[in-house]
């Protein structure tokens, strides 16, 4: 029998979501929608403001919301986070996370600076917060982790080089978390979103101090930007899809349809890499067994 800690998939009223990133784009989407289901919420961002405006937009800091400002590259950012959700709320049971930045630019042409802080927040991130959270999670056997990936996560990401590569480690990683909980009660999913109509690419706003912008006089950043704004899906149904992943366990959370011919060849091309393997092993099996007349 469920203890008064674990929360059934269907009734999330009153268990406690963390949400990092949750400030803006879709980690702000995620906290109103989960606050919408009854839950208490605490928003962790590196933007005072940001926090400010979303816990203002949820009713004010009180018994059922909590911002405090982390920046997720920092364990003991992550650490403070989970203590204070502890101290307010008294127990997680959803941890959504959810921080991440994305510049863009060519793989030869991105400094090592810029390949730093993309590794530090968008993979160094999620790894601090499975660590800190997870082992709640774990121990009352309940619970639900998100991680935010992409589906630059499971297809080819050029110009967007780094943040790809990040993206592709966080579903391998949700994927791994997901085997190792699997019979421990506590649910993963992996985020891949495709165009969401954020702030991702002006995410140099909050880039470490003493580095260099990298957009600036970069065409293809104003281009992804001015994308987004055009044809980019709202982050109010990617928290839809999430809330509804999560009450029914689902690992692979795809919101948008819209870079699935992207998917698709990625696939295609692992199915490819399968049949020229065992042509190979069937050409090296005749020539080293030739038919004997």
């Amino acid at each position: 029998m469920a203890s008064e800690t674990t929360p059934s998939r269907s009734d999330l009223t009153d268990k406690v979501c963390v949400v990092t990133g949750g400030g803006s784009g879709i980690g702000r989407a995620l906290a109103q929608r989960f606050a919408a289901a009854g839950m208490r919420i605490t928003i962790g961002d590196i933007e005072d403001g940001a926090i400010d405006a979303t816990v203002t937009a949820l009713g004010g800091d009180g018994d059922r919301v909590l911002g405090a400002r982390c920046d997720v590259r920092s364990i003991d950012d992550v650490l403070r986070l989970r203590d204070e959700t502890m101290k307010r709320f008294g127990g997680v049971h959803l941890v959504c996370l959810n921080a991440g930045v994305a510049p863009v630019g060519l793989m030869l042409e991105t400094p090592l600076d810029v390949w730093n802080w993309v590794l530090d927040v968008n993979l160094r991130g999620v790894i601090h917060g499975v660590h800190v959270f997870g082992p709640l999670l774990a121990e009352q056997r309940a619970g639900h982790i998100v991680c935010t990936a992409s589906a630059a996560g499971v297809s080819d990401t050029p110009t967007v080089g780094a943040y790809g590569t990040t993206k592709h480690a966080v579903v391998g990683l949700a994927a791994a978390l997901r085997a190792e909980l699997a019979d421990g009660g506590v649910g993963v999913s992996v985020l891949c979103p495709g165009l969401i109509n954020t702030r991702i690419f002006e995410s140099e706003r909050n880039r470490p101090e003493g580095m260099d912008d990298p957009s600036e006089d970069n065409p293809l950043s104003q281009h992804y930007r001015e994308t987004l704004v055009a044809s980019g899906a709202p982050p109010e149904l990617v928290a839809e899809f999430v809330y509804r992943a999560v009450l029914d366990d689902q690992f692979f959370v795809f919101p948008t349809s819209d870079l699935d011919g992207l998917i698709e060849a990625r696939l295609d091309e692992v199915r490819q890499g399968l049949a020229w393997r065992d042509a190979v092993n069937r050409e090296h099996r005749s020539v080293a067994s030739p038919e004997r007349g």
